[in-house]
């Protein structure tokens, strides 16, 4: 087996520290109360088709509610959302029915999928948050598709502007949009030193990061971020592993996780996650001669695909892209059970995968898993496939 670095020897980085403390103390982080304090508004989002600017372009935090980072006792919930409904959902609602949502004055969906679409019926229902809205989310990008998101974008904003009493000027949208595309530029600088042959930050870590980013201001994440960067690039550290490894599939928020296919020896370089590439992929196009929310709404739709989008080429083309660019020995797939976008299209990107060389593992687990004996005896057989088709 190959030596490599673990997050145990490896030396300690001073910016990564914070986000691990803040993102420990979610939902109830030091920011999130400044900004009750202060006598601001704070809403939730829960898909990444939701458009951030708009909400930051009122003065309000917005954040992403996220189920437990652990896997937990979820009775509350799958009283509400029977058992068949995946484990994200459940464990979003759970913390929600616990009150530990309670700080939020708004929550905002999209019509993705079924379970989340069910999630905020119920959420709306038990828990209670003042503002709800649903933008319905079209499944392809035609003209057709962006007219009707574009719409649904506008309709939100106005919706927004009602309640909270104010209008959203065109100089906030920018600010808001030109905050938010830094984030994506800075996370796309640390996603670029995993390219490297021995990257300086293990994928575990860089979770931690991912996490952090939708759980406080952008502004102050932009200033922490650009430190570790800084730092990153001037460090020593150097991950190595037996294979490097992309992951794909259901959202996915737990470090340990990652940590635990880490443990075995996988070097995990990329990812193709909901809370992760397809979070920060694609920024919104300034000055193309289209209305800023035009450009933002057209943004949220063509950016990096979710598994409910149609046709599947165009993700499957940016996986096989990603995967080439990062030099990917294999690709493991986590899909929380009953996550049925990404079970139905599995077969068919693990056959494009397997045409240009690259074998996938298939892992299912529920939501908030930390790794199990299964799951490491199933990494490690695949670690030693991989390491076999080098020879």
């Amino acid at each position: 087996m190959t030596t490599h670095l673990t997050q145990e020897t490896a030396s300690p980085l001073h910016g990564l520290s914070r986000f691990k403390a803040l993102n420990e103390s979610f939902p109830h982080t030091a920011q999130i109360l400044d900004y009750k304090r202060r006598g601001k508004k704070v809403f939730g989002w829960l898909c990444t088709y939701v458009p951030e600017e708009i909400i930051h372009a009122t003065g309000a935090l917005p954040i992403r509610i996220i189920g437990y980072s652990h896997e937990a006792n979820l009775d509350d919930a799958t009283a509400h959302l029977y058992v068949n409904n995946c484990t994200f959902s459940r464990s979003c609602l759970q913390l929600g029915l616990e009150g530990q949502y309670d700080f939020l004055d708004g929550v905002v969906g999209g019509s993705t999928c079924d379970g989340a679409r069910r999630l905020f019926d119920i959420w709306r229902q038990y828990v209670g948050t003042p503002f709800h809205h649903v933008l319905t989310v079209p499944r392809k990008y035609t003209e057709r598709a962006h007219q009707l998101y574009y719409h649904e974008v506008l309709a939100f904003k106005h919706h927004l502007e009602e309640y909270l009493g104010l209008k959203i000027s065109d100089e906030a949208l920018r600010h808001s949009t030109e905050v938010l595309n830094r984030s994506r530029q800075l996370l796309k600088r640390l996603y670029e030193l995993r390219k490297r042959e021995a990257p300086p930050i293990s994928g575990a870590e860089t979770m931690e990061v991912l996490n952090a980013a939708y759980r406080m201001p952008k502004e102050l994440f932009n200033e922490w971020l650009t430190e570790l960067l800084e730092e990153l690039e001037e460090s020593d550290r150097q991950f190595k592993g037996r294979a490097r490894v992309m992951l794909n599939g259901s959202v996915l928020t737990n470090p340990q996780f990652i940590k635990s296919i880490e443990d075995q020896g996988a070097l995990v370089v990329t990812d193709e996650l909901c809370t992760s590439t397809r979070y920060w992929g694609d920024e919104v196009i300034l000055d193309d001669g289209r209305p800023l929310l035009e450009a933002i709404s057209r943004r949220y739709l063509n950016n990096f695909p979710c598994a409910r989008m149609h046709p599947s080429d165009e993700r499957f083309n940016r996986i096989i892209a990603f995967a080439r660019a990062y030099r990917v020995d294999g690709v493991i797939s986590q899909i929380v059970r009953y996550c049925v976008p990404y079970c139905h299209d599995l077969p068919l990107l693990t056959e494009r995968l397997k045409e240009i060389g690259i074998p996938t593992l298939a892992l299912d687990v529920e939501y908030g898993s930390s790794g199990s004996g299964q799951v490491a005896t199933r990494v490690q057989a695949f670690l030693e496939m991989l390491e076999a088709n080098r020879r």
